[in-house]
Formats: C-alpha cells, sequence, structure tokens
C-alpha cells in the first residue's frame, strides 16, 4: 500500500487493529483456561466478549468506508501474544503464573490502547466523527480492562503470590 494519504493510512492502522483483535480473540480462550484464579478466567471471559464487540465495531466502520478490513498481519499483536504462550507454558506455581498472565494481558492491553489512540486522532483529522467516537468508545474499554487487570492483580493475584 501506498500511504499518500491520512485516510490511507487510517484504513492501514484499522486493518492492523482488525487483524490484532482477530489474534486476541484466539489467545483469551487460552489465557482463560491457563488462568487458576477464577476471578482472572471471569476477566478473560468478559474481555473475549468485548474483543467480539470490538472486531464488530472495526467491521462496521470499514462497511461505511467501502473497504475490506482484511489483508493486514498485525505482528506486533502475535508477537506478544506468543509471549502469553510462553506464560502459558512455564511450569511454575499456578499462583505466580497468574501473575505472569496479567502481565503479558497488560502488554496486549496498552498495545491495543496505542493502536486506538491513534486511529481516533487519524478519524478526528480526516473529519469522520462517526468512527472516531466508536473508536474512542473502544479505546476506553480497552483502557477499562487495563485497569481492571492492575486492579486484581493488586488486590488478589500478587498478595495470593506473595505468600505463596
Amino acid at each position: 500500500m501506498n500511504l499518500d494519504s491520512l485516510e490511507k493510512l487510517f484504513v492501514h492502522e484499522l486493518k492492523d487493529l482488525y487483524s490484532a483483535e482477530k489474534q486476541i480473540a484466539v489467545a483469551l480462550p487460552k489465557m482463560s483456561q491457563a488462568a487458576h484464579s477464577p476471578r482472572l478466567q471471569k476477566a478473560f471471559n468478559h474481555h473475549l466478549a468485548e474483543t467480539k464487540t470490538h472486531i464488530a465495531r472495526i467491521e462496521t466502520i470499514f462497511e461505511q468506508l467501502a473497504f475490506s478490513p482484511g489483508g493486514e498481519h498485525c505482528t506486533g499483536a502475535e508477537g506478544l501474544i506468543a509471549e502469553g504462550e510462553d506464560m502459558i507454558e512455564m511450569e511454575g506455581d499456578p499462583k505466580v503464573k497468574d501473575a505472569g498472565l496479567i502481565c503479558a494481558a497488560q502488554r496486549i492491553e496498552h498495545y491495543e490502547m496505542a493502536g486506538y489512540g491513534c486511529a481516533v486522532a487519524l478519524a478526528n483529522a480526516l473529519g469522520l466523527s462517526d468512527a472516531a467516537q466508536t473508536l474512542r468508545q473502544t479505546l476506553e474499554e480497552e483502557g477499562k480492562t487495563d485497569r481492571d487487570l492492575t486492579y486484581l492483580a493488586e488486590k488478589e493475584i500478587l498478595f495470593q503470590a506473595a505468600v505463596a
């Protein structure tokens, strides 16, 4: 793709986010299954449902722009997910592994937040206020997931791992 306009950059960023979300939708059930804490499993399952909504939102934006969502592969998400899979495969205390799963999940959340922040800015610059609002909603949900994981880590998981 020749990036000779902000619209093309916006489409490229959306395709990258779409690929990331699709990969995350595959990874989250594995992370949930690997989690020892029922609350962490619930958090991963809740975010899986949100991720499916995020995918649908991006598809809607693509429909409005008359572009196809496919065609990109997000190597950033792929690498971060691979780190999460490494954590799943590690041996050790399940409570400590839960802390590691949160670390891996938060890396992914921060990556997504950066991507959605850029997409919101591009949508605003292009005058695509509906797309910007939709993407901002997803950005806020990603931020809430990150905060929820931090809270879970600080109030439960890290405490349990420390006394393990």
